[in-house]
């Protein structure tokens, strides 16, 4: 992991942004924090614990690439060059049934979950 670098800047106090945790210790980076930092959807965040009690927070730098992906889509790619005969559309049945599966699994973001999780 690497943290972005910026070019430092001057910048004025701000009042104090703050956000609040839900029950599964989930929040929101307030606007102004998100804008300095530059962050966008998806982005991730690096949160360095400093001596003096406070907490960093810096985007972390973007990877141009995973360093397992692209070894495994080769590897898809090279298998589906020489043997095109296993390729199988998927089928409307099959859809269906992946569907039934997840027809009544309900997700609450909002749900406590245990402190070992």
């Amino acid at each position: 992991m690497s943290i972005a670098k910026s070019t430092p800047r001057a910048i004025e106090s701000t009042p104090c942004s703050e956000s609040t945790l839900t029950d599964r210790y989930q929040t929101m980076v307030p606007a102004p924090v998100r804008k300095f930092l530059g962050l966008g959807k998806n982005d991730k965040i690096c949160y360095t614990l400093q001596p003096d009690g406070t907490v960093a927070i810096a985007r972390v730098a973007q990877s141009e690439s995973d360093p397992v992906l692209k070894p495994f889509l080769d590897l898809l790619a090279q298998d589906i060059e020489r043997n095109p005969q296993r390729l199988q559309p998927i089928s409307a049945d099959f859809i269906d049934r992946i569907r039934s599966l997840v027809l009544d699994v309900d997700v609450d973001l909002n749900e406590s979950i245990n402190e070992d999780e």
